[in-house]
């Protein structure tokens, strides 16, 4: 099966089965915010992502808890251990922002 210029370009867990519904747009915006997630602390992150969750919302991509979850589970499914990691801090910062210890 021959691939456009722009499918070539994708990440491959964009390829992947389980994220075939979800809207390009929103995996392109999922994308972004991972080749973003490289910082050190909870401030920089949070710096990072405000501004792009507002873009997000105001452009309609914003994912629902399902759609979000698919994409993660195809994101991990082809990523290296150091990038498996990388994800688990992120994701933990995020839930840490969301669940403030008491």
């Amino acid at each position: 099966m021959e691939q456009t210029q722009n499918q070539k370009q994708r990440p491959i867990w964009m390829n992947d089965e389980s994220v075939r519904d979800i809207d390009i747009r929103k995996l392109e915006f999922i994308q972004e915010l991972h080749d973003n997630s490289q910082v050190t602390s909870q401030k920089e992150l949070m710096m990072k992502l405000m501004p792009k969750l507002k873009y997000a919302k105001e452009q309609g991509l914003l994912l629902s808890l399902k759609e979000v979850n698919t994409a993660i589970a195809a994101i991990k499914k082809y990523s290296t251990p150091e990038e498996l990691e990388q994800i688990d801090k992120v994701l933990n910062k995020v839930k840490e922002q969301k669940n403030p210890p008491v």
